[in-house]
């Protein structure tokens, strides 16, 4: 009656021990044990990977740094509906300027010296917000060409009509002007 028993017991894995169904070997202090254990292995794999990671996203990271008198453009996507300048979507400049660095007022924070037109903006930008101005000064356009409605909104008029011409489809014709 013995070895029938024993056949039919079935064995069950807990972690590396083996055990028979009904054997009371592991005890509760050693699975919580071996349970802390496999966490504190799991939580040292994942800082592993964290790091390594870091190091990845470090090599390509440079931390911007501007000096009194700089000229940067200062990024104009976070203020999206309050200021615009220009056509709306994907033509819209995303970035404006050059100004000119007055003030370093924290470690990544910048004061810069705002046109009167842009009164009613703080003139204190985080550095993701600007960008080093590397073009050409004899090509800026100036801010007071720049004329804005009440609700400062970009407003342009064409100079001259430089072409025109009309394209013929199967029913209509479309007139194509070339304005500067």
């Amino acid at each position: 009656m013995n070895v029938s028993r024993q056949k039919n017991i079935k064995t069950v894995s807990f972690g590396y021990k083996r055990t028979k169904v009904g054997d009371n070997r592991i005890t509760g202090s050693e699975l919580i044990q071996e349970t802390m254990d496999k966490i504190a292995q799991i939580q040292q794999k994942l800082q592993a990977a964290r790091n390594r990671q870091k190091s990845y996203a470090d090599k390509r990271r440079q931390p911007l740094r501007f000096r009194l008198g700089d000229r940067v453009m200062l990024k104009v996507s976070p203020w999206k509906g309050v200021v615009r300048f220009g056509k709306k979507g994907k033509l819209a400049p995303q970035y404006v300027g050059p100004f000119e660095i007055i003030q370093r007022v924290g470690p990544v924070a910048y004061r810069l010296r705002l046109p009167d037109e842009l009164s009613g903006v703080l003139d204190v930008f985080h550095v993701s917000n600007v960008k080093k101005c590397l073009a050409d000064e004899s090509l800026v356009i100036p801010v007071e060409e720049i004329r804005a409605d009440e609700q400062l909104h970009f407003i342009e008029e064409p100079l001259e009509i430089m072409d025109c011409e009309v394209k013929q489809l199967k029913r209509s014709r479309i007139p194509i002007v070339k304005v500067r």
